[in-house]
């Protein structure tokens, strides 16, 4: 352990990152600009070649900074699993989906667990950063790792660290944002500390995996659940004639007891609609039910169902059917200012739309073409003349380069569900 963590201090480490997208990517090159020499691996083909020509794929990271490193050597990036064998610690940043029934599913951890099995050797550490729940690290990852001759707090060291990425946030990044560790021994949290405290400014370690785990579920429920409450508030505030917008900015102003959250559209990306799932699973596998969790799942789910009935009403309204209106969609990425779909809500909005007979169309200067099943179609540009022909415009994502004064100025009817329109009280303005 002291010859590893040794090597760790005078960066001297080589380091491997398993998994290059959102998470890992931005990881490799945190570590390259901190002085170490990176390996990434990914078994996507076009991700390497990507990366090798210097091109990023991934919104938050520059190509230049990608080309700068790989032309120096300083970032490695290859599909060959067997360069785990020359890497002294590995961040395992791979994907964690649910299946169709909403069940954990575990295969690319335990796929790349069994890739490092044949590669693994004496003196390594190996941190899993993939969102999961309680007991994936101890009872699942362990064992594959340990069958054999090699046991971790002894011949190699395990540990859990939730990644804590917030795509297109510009204040928080990889190097402020505290990073919790829990090993599977005091020596393999203190060395994946060691680890991280070289690329981050404040490391909390906890007592093991599980609670590591824990940390990343309870944050995102706690997001999921507290979302859901103010969208049931925004639902009743619409039926009671009040503007949940301004509810929500007099009750902020309190200074104690109370945190702002705001309604939406519906829950996107890959961890909030995900992850509170995961300890749902977890609970049931155990005998308990969480059904604060169950509920705010119910209510995030609907809540697309809720903005196309808005969108009914509001053409309704200028005696229109939703059949053969023209129905435009300002922003489909699932956050502002983010090129991610993942779980969007704006993809589950036009599906509904659809299948109702409108005739679709969508902006989003992130996302340049969309394919969702049934649904294909490519970014438009906003003219006084395109906006002139829709019938009804739905701000689903609140990009901040978006025109808001051109689609203000030119639509006959908006449907707002972000509030990006505050402030301005004009009749053919709608919010959710």
């Amino acid at each position: 352990m002291e010859k590893l963590l040794e090597k760790i201090k005078t960066k001297k480490a080589k380091i491997g990152i398993i998994g290059l997208g959102y998470v890992g990517l931005p990881l490799a090159l945190e570590f390259v600009r901190s002085g170490f020499c990176v390996t990434g691996i990914d078994k996507n083909k076009d991700h390497v070649v990507s990366l090798n020509r210097g091109k990023s794929y991934i919104g938050d990271v520059k190509d230049e900074d990608i080309a700068q490193f790989v032309e120096k050597g300083l970032f490695i990036v290859t599909d060959d699993t067997s360069t785990i064998s020359a890497l002294d610690a590995l961040s395992i940043c791979v994907p964690t989906p649910l299946t169709k029934t909403k069940d954990p599913d575990m295969s690319y951890i335990i796929n790349v667990s069994h890739e490092i099995k044949k590669y693994m050797r004496n003196d390594q550490l190996l941190v899993l950063e993939s969102t999961t729940y309680p007991g994936t690290t101890e009872e699942l990852v362990l064992p594959i790792l340990e069958n054999g001759h090699l046991k971790a707090g002894k011949d190699f060291y395990l540990a859990f660290s939730p990644e804590r990425v917030d795509p297109g946030n510009k204040t928080y990044g990889i190097k402020n944002v505290p990073k919790v560790v829990g090993g599977i021994t005091k020596q393999c949290t203190e060395l994946a500390q060691g680890l991280y405290s070289q690329i981050i400014e404040k490391i909390v370690p906890v007592t093991s995996t599980k609670v590591a785990e824990m940390v990343k579920l309870l944050e995102n429920t706690f997001r999921s659940v507290n979302i859901a409450l103010v969208n049931e508030i925004a639902i009743m505030s619409e039926r009671l004639g009040i503007d949940v917008w301004e509810v929500i900015d007099a009750a902020k102003t309190k200074p104690f007891g109370f945190m702002s959250f705001y309604p939406g559209p519906g829950l996107g990306g890959h961890c909030i609609p995900i992850d509170p799932l995961y300890l749902s699973w977890v609970a049931k596998k155990n005998g308990f039910e969480l059904r604060f969790v169950a509920l705010a799942d119910q209510i995030n789910s609907a809540m697309p169902e809720f903005v196309v009935e808005k969108i009914i009403d509001v053409l309704n309204n200028v005696e229109k059917s939703v059949k053969g209106s023209n129905i435009h969609v300002l922003g489909v990425a699932y956050k502002k200012d983010v090129d991610d779909v993942r779980e969007s809500p704006a993809l589950e909005i036009m599906n509904l739309l659809k299948n109702k007979g409108a005739r679709l169309t969508y902006s989003d200067p992130y996302i340049p073409e969309i394919k969702y099943q049934a649904l294909s179609a490519k970014s438009k540009t906003l003219t006084k003349e395109f906006l002139s022909k829709i019938d009804c415009s739905i701000i689903v994502t609140d990009h901040s380069n978006f025109d808001y004064d051109l689609i203000v100025s030119h639509s006959k009817l908006i449907v707002d569900t972000r509030n990006a329109l505050k402030g301005i009280n004009k009749k053919h303005i709608f919010r959710l």
